[in-house]
């Protein structure tokens, strides 16, 4: 049992909530990590805040026009009345088409059509329903977005095993990825393992070598008679920053890849489209020994799991997003919002190329998305956090004891730099103290 549920317990014992609590409600915490710290910078973050994972430009979010300008214009069928279950049919016909033309390697006829789920993170819990029972072990990196804990361990029951993506490398550490998988393919007969790339909270994504070696390891695995279940966590996908990164999702080689690998994207117009409120994203199924038929049933089960859980997605989110998927604006808008977001990532490589052999912080590798990710030696990251927090009014996230992120989508261009040189003087001061 998590601590921080051990103490809401206590709390409540001897009332009539905490006698008639289920196990899963007795398990469930709110963890004092990202919303949390992102509640406590919007309150002190007088600087510069660079905890939020969304794009902000002057103090306000990113916006297309096309949602801007409809907000106030659909329907009542398109803004008051129930969605399907699975979803708006031609939304999600609109976001199949999407999704092949982003990934012009994907053959359509070898997955899905993408259904409705209300927000990433509900899609993951239903794949998580669908296909992750209490005691299995589900594979992720190490750090990791803090709600997958939430998600396999807290809801399912599932052991959430970290591997450490990251060693000291420009890269990813195929070699710990590699082993990891290995063991648990031989352990147990089935891998589960989600990659989220962009990654949250290193702002990486693989190589294109890396690519074909995360291809070819999950293929010997298929081969080696172990089942896995892979999935591509496309939260940030689009945001690629260097000419060396594939700029198609993995999902488009597992989904074709052999008949013991079943690949689910999870992707949406949240971070996509700059719509983060909308709470609504897709889940896609791919996989070599599936035909429609399998489909089909695949998908009514998952309609199932998003019946018993939120009954449908939000229908004016689906609305809005054909809205601006056929506005004209929309092309040209996003290419503006991406190039605001590479030119930020541009001045943060800058900011910390000059001192990649800083004794107290270590760079994990970032090349897309809205992170970038400290390593923290000899400073415990939440000290440095609180530090940076409450005497220079810069927001960032920590991550355990050892990891301290920030958000450079929602910091200015121009306050950057500064902030990036608070960060090195703290950590170099905080170092300083804890050896006297």
């Amino acid at each position: 049992m998590n601590p921080l549920a051990d103490e809401l317990n206590q709390v409540l014992e001897g009332s009539i909530a905490g006698r008639i609590l289920s196990n899963l409600g007795r398990r469930f915490y709110f963890p004092k990590g990202i919303i949390a710290q992102s509640a406590e910078a919007k309150k002190s973050a007088y600087f510069a805040n660079g905890t939020i994972g969304m794009a902000y430009n002057k103090g306000k979010p990113l916006i297309l026009s096309a949602i801007a300008d409809n907000m106030s214009a659909l329907t009542p069928e398109q803004s008051v009345a129930y969605a399907p279950t699975a979803g708006v049919e031609e939304a999600r016909r609109i976001w199949k088409d999407l999704i092949l033309q982003k990934n012009p390697s994907l053959r359509s006829e070898r997955i899905s059509l993408p259904v409705v789920v209300a927000g990433l993170t509900a899609g993951l819990s239903c794949i998580a329903d669908m296909f992750i029972s209490k005691g299995a072990t589900i594979l992720a990196s190490d750090p990791c977005w803090d709600n997958y804990g939430l998600i396999f361990n807290i809801r399912r029951g599932a052991e959430l095993r970290g591997i450490s993506f990251f060693s000291t490398g420009p890269g990813l550490d195929m070699e710990a990825i590699s082993a990891a998988v290995k063991d648990e393919a031989a352990r147990t007969g089935v891998v589960r393992i989600v990659l989220n790339f962009p990654n949250n909270p290193s702002g990486y994504s693989p190589t294109r070598d890396e690519e074909e070696a995360f291809v070819s390891l999950l293929e010997k695995i298929a081969e080696g008679g172990a089942d896995v279940l892979v999935i591509c966590d496309d939260a940030y996908f689009g945001l690629f920053y260097e000419e060396n990164i594939s700029k198609e999702s993995l999902f488009v080689r597992f989904a074709d890849l052999h008949e013991r690998i079943l690949a689910v994207k999870v992707d949406g117009p949240i971070k996509e489209d700059y719509v983060w409120g909308l709470r609504m994203g897709f889940l896609t199924f791919g996989s070599k020994g599936l035909n429609q038929l399998h489909y089909d049933a695949l998908i009514r089960k998952l309609m199932g799991a998003i019946r018993s859980s939120v009954s449908c997605a939000n229908t004016s989110a689906q609305y809005l997003m054909l809205k601006a998927m056929e506005d004209y604006r929309t092309p040209g808008e996003k290419k503006q919002y991406r190039d605001l977001l590479r030119r930020r990532y541009c001045i943060v490589k800058n900011s910390v190329k000059s001192r990649k052999n800083h004794p107290v912080l270590k760079v994990l590798p970032f090349n897309s998305g809205y992170f970038m990710c400290f390593r923290c030696t000899g400073v415990d990251a939440e000290s440095l956090r609180q530090e940076l927090l409450y005497k220079h009014g810069i927001g960032t996230v920590s991550l355990g004891d050892n990891y301290l992120r920030i958000a450079f989508s929602s910091i200015g261009e121009e306050d950057i730099p500064k902030v990036y040189d608070t960060i090195y003087a703290v950590a170099d001061e905080l170092a300083e103290n804890n050896d006297e």
